[in-house]
């Protein structure tokens, strides 16, 4: 088919053009009948214009204009005009122009739709991603992807600049144990054996350090098979880059700088550094949290000294265990919430594994509390005096004698409270640093340590020797970038000598023969040379979300999963045939 290309996209017309032949190209986004006129709405994704079928003007083309359904996709060649006074639209960019048409070509015909193409569309998200690249036409998701490819452009200019290499590392390698569960593939050379896809460049960019390629980065795909969520996809993009000869802070620099870059380019919106950095001990016990949202406040406040004590019998066990007492001013709700509101909330701390939660009223200059009884006089003005508690405010309060739990329980009523009271600042961003993570994580399961982080953490230099005597206690040299209460980084300064690589291998459970079985390589190319070296991943998918201003991954990935890890659209994963499994030396057990 030939059909008149266009010499203006569907946004891009204004009063300077008027007079002027033109050809626009696009899809049919809403028709009205009016008065005996047609008016259509061409759309594409530069925008939309007005463009107007009057049988004074042509006749023929009028009538053949009733044809025109949604969707349909046109070629329209006719002549610029001003609306009509009063019919103006400010709120497009094109509001104050319409073309007259002369001649149109019909490029394609549409069907219905199963839903409207328009930003509030009344569809399902399973329905949305089964006819994805219909959802992909609605502007919103259009805009969304839009700024994805401003920011991979912000991105690349920004290395660059800073005499970054960008290197493509390999999609098929080893499989390793990186803590979430391997894609793997099939090798049909050579049987019963399987490449992994990669849940990061890890070992690759720690290898292109060794080579001397000092400054790398990579937009890269990474894959992990884990449990999906909204946040979550089994294939995600990361910002991937690592260095040679630095400290974390030379890393802290470099990706603030990258982050102040973004914020102006996509949002116009001034970034003020340093971003802070805290520890990751006080984020958990300001906090409740190791990615704290600090777009409001409510901090936790540590009341064991306070109830000193005590004779309540849930206070004064979690002091003898060496718990924590941990609580959460809710400023000017104690009228809001009534006893139902409060019995809601304690059910809700036992979901989050406590055993309740202690509620206290703030009222003429004391506090009324169900256990007000069980403490004295001094120990009521402690507690309001280390909440900064003022009459009509509303204390909520966890104690236990596991600590990390019961922070994280408090910590999380505290951001629910925070939504649901509309505390957060949404046009705010703030930043930070939480650093010194603990090295490793003990697990009762399975009675053994895992990596915090990944095995190629290097511990602080101070906690080395702890390897042998306190592994728990080791802390590593670490660092999250938090982004309004959303882990959007993490990186470390790395291991770059062989037997300090071997002692956290071991310490981690692995045999000396499934080091080398594993992870040989690594450990022969740290014995020629490494240099220290350290870096980061961001997650692109999530820097898109945060700055677009909502909540899915799904809605800034062109062609996502869901939740289940499916594609509607195309429906894979799918079955194979027998010969195919036949190839790769693999039988299916029924």
């Amino acid at each position: 088919m030939t059909y008149t290309q266009r010499t203006h996209n569907c946004g891009q017309l204004r009063s300077e053009h008027i007079g002027q032949s033109i050809t626009l190209n696009g899809w049919v986004d809403g028709r009205r009948d009016l008065g005996g006129m047609i008016f259509i709405d061409l759309r594409d994704r530069y925008g939309l214009t007005q463009v107007v079928f009057a049988p004074q003007h042509n006749e023929e083309i009028h009538q053949r204009a009733h044809e025109l359904r949604s969707e349909y996709v046109l070629s329209v060649t006719g002549t610029v005009q001003s609306r009509p006074d009063g019919m103006t639209n400010d709120e497009m960019p094109t509001g104050a122009i319409e073309v007259i048409v002369d001649a149109f070509e019909i490029l394609n015909a549409s069907e219905i739709t199963p839903f409207e193409i328009e930003d509030d569309v009344d569809a399902n998200e399973d329905l949305r991603l089964r006819y994805r690249y219909l959802d992909l036409r609605r502007p919103v998701l259009q805009k969304n992807l839009l700024l994805r490819h401003k920011v991979y452009q912000t991105v690349h200019r920004y290395f660059d600049a800073e005499d970054f290499i960008e290197i493509e590392t390999p999609v098929l390698m080893k499989s390793t144990p990186e803590g979430a569960r391997d894609y793997l593939v099939p090798s049909r050379v050579h049987a019963g054996r399987f490449y992994a896809l990669p849940q990061s460049p890890q070992t690759y960019k720690q290898l292109l350090m060794v080579a001397g390629f000092d400054r790398y980065v990579q937009i890269v795909k990474c894959f992990r098979d884990e449990d999906l969520r909204a946040d979550r996809q089994p294939e995600f993009t990361q910002i991937d880059m690592e260095m040679s000869f630095v400290k974390s802070e030379d890393v802290y620099r470099l990706i603030e700088g990258l982050i102040q870059k973004l914020l102006k380019d996509a949002l116009d919106v001034d970034l003020e550094l340093p971003i802070p950095v805290m520890d990751y001990y006080e984020a958990l016990e300001r906090y409740g949290s190791d990615k704290p949202d600090l777009r409001f406040d409510m901090e936790l406040v540590t009341l064991n000294d306070a109830v000193e004590g005590a004779e309540f019998k849930v206070f004064s066990s979690v002091l003898d265990g060496d718990g924590i007492i941990s609580g959460i001013n809710v400023k000017g709700q104690a009228e809001a919430f009534s006893r139902k509101k409060l019995d809601e909330l304690t059910e809700r701390a036992k979901t989050l594994g406590m055993g309740g939660l202690v509620w206290m009223k703030a009222a003429e200059g004391s506090l009324t509390s169900p256990i007000a009884k069980f403490l004295s006089e001094d120990m009521l003005s402690g507690i309001r005096n280390a909440m900064s508690a003022e009459d009509g405010d509303l204390i909520l309060i966890v104690a236990d004698t596991r600590r990390k739990p019961a922070l994280e329980a408090i910590g999380t009523l505290r951001l629910e409270l925070g939504r649901e009271l509309d505390l957060v600042d949404k046009s705010a961003h703030k930043l930070l640093w939480v650093v010194d993570f603990p090295l490793f994580q003990w697990d009762d399961e399975t009675q053994r340590f895992y990596a915090e982080h990944h095995p190629f953490t290097s511990p602080k230099a101070s906690d080395i020797a702890l390897l042998d005597s306190d592994p728990a206690a080791a802390r590593a040299d670490c660092y999250d970038l938090v982004w309004n209460g959303n882990e959007v980084g993490s990186g470390s300064i790395r291991i770059h000598d062989s037997d300090l690589q071997s002692k956290i291998f071991e310490v981690l459970g692995l045999s000396k023969e499934e080091i080398q079985e594993k992870f040989g390589f690594l450990i022969d190319a740290f014995r020629y040379g490494a240099p220290p070296h350290g870096g980061m991943a961001l997650g692109l998918d999530r820097i898109i979300t945060i700055l677009m201003g909502i909540q899915s991954i799904r809605e800034v990935i062109a062609f996502p999963k869901t939740n289940s890890a499916l594609s509607l659209m195309d429906r894979s994963p799918s079955t194979v045939s027998e010969e195919q499994l036949k190839e790769l030396h693999i039988s299916l057990r029924k």
